[in-house]
């Protein structure tokens, strides 16, 4: 028996079956299609379908499929009706949260769009929060808008577009949707003052079954009848309940890729700052799960004039750029990140590198430095668990283990953390999915790398003022 995973990035869009074993056994993927919808940029819902729905087929003539289940990217969801299910996608867009908003939207959210507790972050940019999307939708297309009857985040829209069957999920509604606020246990301030709780559908775990795939599809497309939708989950929160089924807790994660994101279950609410990047999200029980993210990517690539390097990064070469001083400076990046003011001012001070490995050594510094500033910013506690693309340089877990010499720091090798943390929510309460645990790192020998970064984190605070100078 195996699980269909879809996981919907913003950029692609995977489908994975994953066997009960947590092994991957087949993959397939597509770009994340967005068009033009007259005053929108909008997701192409439809060919989405399609590729799914005849993809699934495909993966059905091998695998015997038990389950499915969605995670996704936040900031999306499509308001619908009943008879959306009888056309290729709903009349009501999915927005490209990307996409640039006219003034009246920014002035309007910024007004109505509540406090960090509402928000669980601070207000984003482009069309980032669901609240702002609806308020779009509410201006241009208010007869589409009002025929709606509930409101589906994007997992639970491909879980009623499979079983017919309308959910909320608190994951997804805590990511920064500006719909729910997780600490009240209640609908948002500007869900109640607009007359939009009646879209919000009865909540259900993430892990439930809505039913099954709904008998015309599975007549039309040859998949099996009783093969279970699953209600779905925000794609960092599977990541994060992926490492709860192993038996972790009071822990905290990096994830490293074009974002560092920091999460931790053991964050207060009071202790997180929307101006420093945190975030408030949820896990798949409704338990704050406090978050911090920065823009890693970003500074990697203006170190090393390169999205990636082939070059390794060397121990030696960190050693010694630590002793002669040279060290980057955020912010490279438009977003401000950690360190309030320093956006556009990222720097290289002291001695610049000496050639690729002595640039690719930095990056990865750096990049561990702004990954022990999210620990830092979250309360990392004595468990600290390294995922994503910076620990395929085996340097980079050691440079962590060696800035964080409290905590025992561990590396998760396995890829595709979140979509086998979506393919556990179909075997909640039955043990990890995959009985390989991520392993200890060994910290790095840098002799003055506390101190160093002692300065690093001193010089980063007073880059804004040392550049306006």
């Amino acid at each position: 028996m195996a699980v269909a995973v879809f996981d919907v990035g913003k950029t692609n869009v995977k489908l994975l079956v994953i066997g009960p074993d947590g092994e991957i056994l087949e993959r397939r993927s597509i770009a994340n299609r967005v068009v033009q919808h007259g005053a929108f940029r909008r997701h192409d819902l439809a060919g989405t379908e399609r590729w799914l729905l005849e993809t699934l087929w495909e993966l059905a003539q091998r695998h015997r499929l038990e389950a499915f289940v969605t995670s996704a990217h936040g900031s999306a969801g499509v308001p619908v009706c009943p008879e959306d299910l009888g056309r290729e996608e709903p009349v009501c867009p999915l927005l490209d949260y990307e996409q640039e908003i006219p003034d009246w939207l920014r002035e309007q959210y910024e007004a109505e769009g509540g406090g960090f507790e509402d928000r669980g972050s601070a207000i984003l940019h482009g069309a980032l929060h669901q609240a702002r999307q609806l308020l779009w939708l509410e201006r241009e297309m208010p007869d589409a808008l009002a025929a709606a009857t509930d409101y589906l985040c994007l997992p639970q829209y491909w879980a009623w577009r499979l079983s017919g069957v309308a959910a909320a999920e608190i994951t997804y509604l805590a990511a920064q949707s500006g719909l729910w606020n997780l600490t009240g246990q209640r609908a948002s301030e500007i869900v109640v003052r607009r007359g939009w709780t009646h879209f919000l559908p009865p909540f259900r775990k993430a892990w439930e079954s809505l039913g099954t795939l709904r008998p015309e599809l599975a007549k039309r497309y040859g998949l099996p009848e009783d093969m279970r939708i699953l209600t779905g989950i925000h794609d960092s929160s599977a990541n994060f309940y992926g490492y709860q089924a192993m038996g972790f807790s009071s822990f905290s994660v990096v994830s490293t890729g074009t974002w560092i994101v920091g999460m931790s279950d053991s964050t207060a609410f009071e202790r997180l700052d929307p101006a420093r990047g945190m975030t408030c999200n949820s896990d798949p029980n409704g338990g704050v799960v406090g978050g911090v993210m920065t823009m890693g990517g970003r500074e990697f690539s203006a170190i090393t004039g390169s999205e990636s390097m082939d070059v390794p990064a060397s121990a030696e070469a960190v050693r010694q750029m630590v002793a002669r001083g040279t060290m980057a400076l955020p912010t490279f990046g438009a977003d401000d990140g950690l360190f309030p003011g320093t956006a556009g001012r990222g720097r290289i001070v002291g001695t610049a590198p000496k050639g690729e490995v002595e640039a690719k050594s930095l990056a990865i510094l750096h990049c561990a430095l702004l990954s022990s500033q999210c620990l830092a910013a979250l309360g990392k506690g004595e468990t600290v668990l390294l995922d994503g693309a910076y620990i395929r340089d085996p340097l980079f877990a050691g440079l962590m283990a060696a800035l964080n010499p409290d905590a025992r720091v561990f590396v998760n090798a396995r890829a595709d953390g979140v979509a086998l943390g979506a393919a556990q929510l179909a075997h909640h309460g039955r043990g990890p999915l995959c009985e390989t645990q991520p392993t200890l790192a060994e910290a790095l020998a840098i002799p003055e790398i506390e101190t160093y970064a002692a300065t690093w984190r001193a010089r980063a605070a007073r880059n804004r003022k040392e550049t306006q100078a």
